[in-house]
């Protein structure tokens, strides 16, 4: 079990650590993918430098910075470099999420040196993770870009669409970001409209899942096909078309991401009501 923490409690025992290399959404594992165990860092000259993200299992975990403009020495024949996304299913899943958690916490410490309304070097406010200005007082947080992603019933049918994001003919539940100003659910109404100009009701919520890609935080659900034809929007969307059970496109099911969550569950659901 994981404890998210912001400083290490008293009684961690420190003889053991687990470290996270971080480099542009790559992590430095140990050959084979796991998290890297030992007892002291595997980069620079072995100090305990790092961002403490909380305890694993009664292990301390920090997250280490390797980005290329200050990179400590490292021995690239001992970690192994695996792309953040394709770590998924090498490691167990809540090991994962906190290589994901890192990466963030990694990228905010990068892009946050220095106060964003007055340029003064920031300081840690080690209760919060904040970033606080000693100058002007501006304090700065982790970023958590809150997103929706939700998938349309129509009795049989689900709404699936291809966006521009992947390269290939692959389709998905429609996402997009939330505004300011806007509920979660108002977000999901003014996506599927903007995006295939479908008007929807009772909007449910699903779960939620952290997307470290880089810093979203997903919330789906799922809602009822009301009135409208797919029109689509060319600028965000290739092809999108109303999809049954048995004759699904190219899609995610289960994995990595909500969205595959979202087409088990229908699936699942369709298959009690068949």
């Amino acid at each position: 079990m994981f404890t998210v923490l912001t400083q290490p409690p008293p009684e961690l025992d420190m003889s053991s650590k687990i470290w996270i290399p971080i480099r542009a959404g790559t992590v430095f594992a140990e050959p084979g993918g796991e998290l890297c165990h030992r007892s002291r860092a595997p980069v620079g000259d072995g100090s305990d430098a790092g961002a403490f993200l909380g305890v694993l299992d009664g292990i301390g975990v920090w997250a280490v910075d390797m980005d290329p403009a200050g990179e400590p020495a490292l021995d690239e024949g001992d970690l192994e470099p695996v792309p953040l996304r394709k770590l998924y299913g090498r490691i167990p899943d809540e090991h994962w999420q906190i290589a994901g958690r890192a990466s963030q916490i990694v990228e905010f410490e990068r892009t946050h040196r220095c106060c964003g309304r007055c340029g003064t070097p920031t300081q840690t406010n080690v209760a919060d993770r904040g970033k606080v200005c000693p100058e002007c007082k501006h304090m700065a947080f982790p970023r958590l870009s809150p997103a929706m992603i939700v998938l349309v019933e129509r009795g049989d049918e689900i709404l699936l669409a291809w966006g521009r994001q992947f390269p290939g003919r692959f389709f998905s539940a429609l996402a997009g970001f939330v505004e300011p100003g806007e509920s979660l659910e108002d977000a999901v109404i003014r996506e599927v409209r903007e995006e295939v100009s479908v008007e929807v009701a009772d909007v449910r919520y699903f779960g939620s899942q952290p997307w470290p890609f880089p810093h979203s935080l997903m919330c789906g659900f799922t809602c009822r096909w009301q009135s409208g034809e797919i029109v689509i929007d060319p600028d965000e969307i290739i092809e999108a078309s109303w999809y049954t059970a048995d004759d699904l496109p190219p899609c995610p099911r289960g994995g990595m991401s909500i969205a595959g969550w979202l087409i088990e569950d229908w699936l699942r659901r369709s298959a009690e009501t068949a």
